[in-house]
């Protein structure tokens, strides 16, 4: 009896091992998983195709001095009927809900905010204004004289004498061309400044054509 039980366990221990062997072998028949990383999916972001420096000649900064006819967003956290879109009126004052007439002009979007922060104290628990440029519309020069069309011009951005003329539909056919000036006044005194039309056409000479500054008069005798 001991002896046939000592062959019938060598039996099962051959048994097993040539199974296990066959399994083993099969194993090392397939082919190997691909452990490599999946192919990152395509990017889906989107990039403006408006220059960044387009922006910035449109938006204004922190520094941007608030003018008549500017449109502006206001802010009051949580107090909507206090928030909204407002222009600055010719007599540079803008009108709130509970807190009226407001002068504005000469002031700053950080400075407005921090006048309407403390005028509505009164009336808002520990109130967060926020205030942004919507529209510039202050910002203008003035053409007269012989030029197609006369008049105001806003100056949102960057534009230099020439830009601002080809805007206005180019000087007139008795203009005096090389004799076109600009008035400017800086520090409560205006200077003339003297422009060459046909020079700063040709385009070889780069100080024939400057920038305007808001409030410039460009005259075409």
């Amino acid at each position: 009896m001991r002896i046939f039980f000592k062959h019938a366990v060598q039996f099962f221990t051959i048994g097993v091992a040539l199974e296990c062997g066959m399994m083993w072998a099969q194993q090392a028949k397939a082919p190997a998983e691909d452990l490599s990383p999946a192919p990152s999916a395509p990017s889906t972001s989107v990039k403006a195709d408006v220059p960044a420096a387009k922006h910035a000649d449109v938006l204004p900064d922190e520094t941007y001095i608030v003018g008549i006819e500017d449109e502006l967003q206001i802010s009051v956290w949580k107090e909507l009927e206090l928030s909204g879109p407002v222009v600055v009126r010719p007599d540079g004052i803008i009108t709130m809900p509970l807190l009226n007439d407001i002068a504005v002009v000469g002031m700053t979007t950080k400075q407005i905010q921090d006048v309407l922060t403390e005028k509505l104290k009164p009336f808002v628990t520990e109130p967060q204004v926020t205030v942004i440029v919507r529209n510039i519309r202050s910002r203008k020069v003035y053409l007269v004289g012989q030029i197609a069309r006369a008049g105001a011009f806003q100056l949102n951005g960057t534009k230099t004498v020439l830009q601002m003329i080809v805007e206005a539909g180019g000087v007139g056919q008795f203009a005096k061309a090389d004799h076109i000036y600009i008035l400017r006044t800086t520090g409560g005194r205006q200077e003339r400044l003297n422009f060459s039309y046909k020079r700063a056409l040709k385009g070889t000479d780069p100080k024939a054509d400057f920038p305007l500054l808001a409030g410039d008069i460009i005259v075409v005798p």
